[in-house]
């Protein structure tokens, strides 16, 4: 398979989860949606819960006028988000699961499970223009669903196999997003990853040539705590990039 350089998703959630604490007006997402770019981010990605816990409407108005590179934003299947996603017009849409008691994403969507409302939410979003994406486990029947339901890519959860690091799990944590990957590629998916990576954790997966695009928020906002946005958003930038 020939190598395309791969990419950078910086997620800015955490961004506005700080402002939020405060309910006040900084740190903007948008000016690190800036910095990000300016550093080395191939897109900026946001996720638009339904109880508004940190990314709010306002937030997608401004990125949509700030933002040069793409924005990937991250939603559940429901009606009112459907047709927010379908105002804004970002570049691609990953549908998620949503449960308003979880801290963060805690697995992938269950395509099998709801497959009617993928299909309906996927085709509206397909119709307005919009590339669908879907947030799933490494597992093979729903990398199959996704496809049967019109996605254009598929984004592998990568949070079991980063938290099985270190516990001598990993290396099958590990084959499994490879078959994921190597499947989804052969069907016609473009294949992306998040979730739990960092600049350490990320490196076999970036021996996957199928994986062409990552999603990182949570450990480049850690890391920019000590180390600054641009510097932590660099760092990370050039290992995907050198990959």
């Amino acid at each position: 398979m020939t190598r395309t350089r791969k990419r950078l998703g910086v997620n800015i959630d955490h961004v506005a989860t700080l402002r939020q604490a405060r309910r006040g007006q900084v740190p903007e997402p948008a000016a690190a949606a800036s910095i990000a770019e300016l550093y080395g981010a191939d897109g900026i990605t946001v996720h638009l819960r339904e109880d508004r816990r940190h990314i709010q409407d306002r937030d997608l108005e401004v990125l949509k006028r700030v933002v040069t590179t793409r924005i990937n934003l991250e939603m559940a299947a429901t009606e009112e988000i459907t047709r927010i996603a379908c105002g804004l017009i970002p570049y691609s849409c990953t549908l998620v699961p949503e449960k308003r008691e979880e801290i963060t994403t805690e697995g992938g969507l269950d395509v099998l499970g709801h497959r009617d409302a993928m299909v309906q939410t996927t085709a509206r979003l397909k119709n307005a223009g919009i590339v669908v994406s879907m947030f799933i486990d490494p597992d093979l029947p729903q990398v199959r669903a996704s496809r049967q339901a019109g996605a254009d890519a598929i984004e592998i959860h990568t949070g079991t196999f980063c938290e099985a690091v270190g516990t001598g799990k990993h290396e099958a944590e590990l084959a499994k997003i490879r078959a994921a990957a190597a499947f989804g590629a052969s069907i016609g998916l473009k294949v992306f990853a998040g979730h739990g990576l960092d600049v350490r954790n990320i490196v076999p997966i970036l021996d996957i040539p199928e994986i062409e695009e990552f999603n990182i928020g949570h450990s480049i906002i850690a890391r920019a705590v000590f180390l600054g946005l641009p510097a932590a958003v660099k760092e990370i930038a050039d290992l995907i990039h050198g990959a």
